[in-house]
């Protein structure tokens, strides 16, 4: 079975590098030393401070076998790639929320890369899938628990 292909931008790549540098470079380092420390302390089978320090460097070693795939299955999105005629990953968008009259900016992102607190948004989410390939002056309806959404895409960048 192929691997699941993971969409990123060149931020999101950067930061993934960068997170994958300092799990490997630092926190491998600090949990090596927390385990030679409770190493130290005496016997470990009854030492929590062990088996913390055991589950912690497990957990680093999880998200760095993560990242490291994310990076291998990654196709990432060149600014050229970005179209400001139809809504694309990597397009920022404006959209108007028909109901409340607000003004909302998103940047459409692959999943791996969604942080609704930094108004990116996943191409798989309700509000990306409505407007991926939509152009200015379409109004999508978008269907969540509470209802249906309307928006009007103002703009695309």
């Amino acid at each position: 079975m192929a691997e699941k292909q993971t969409i990123l931008t060149v931020e999101g790549l950067k930061k993934i590098e960068q997170k994958l540098d300092h799990l490997k470079s630092v926190r491998r380092r600090e949990v090596a030393e927390r385990i030679k420390q409770a190493i130290e302390f005496g016997d470990i089978s009854e030492n929590s401070e062990y088996e913390d320090a055991k589950n912690e460097q497990a957990f680093i070693e999880g998200e760095i076998l993560t990242l490291e795939k994310m990076l291998r299955n990654a196709k990432v999105i060149e600014e050229g790639d970005i179209s400001s005629d139809i809504v694309t990953l990597g397009s920022k968008v404006i959209l108007k929320d028909l109901e409340f009259g607000d003004d909302l900016e998103y940047t459409i992102v692959g999943s791996a890369e969604a942080d609704p607190s930094q108004y990116k948004i996943s191409n798989e989410s309700p509000v990306g899938e409505a407007i991926l390939g939509r152009k200015v002056g379409n109004i999508v309806e978008v269907n969540v628990p509470a209802g249906i959404l309307k928006y009007e895409i103002v703009n695309i960048k």
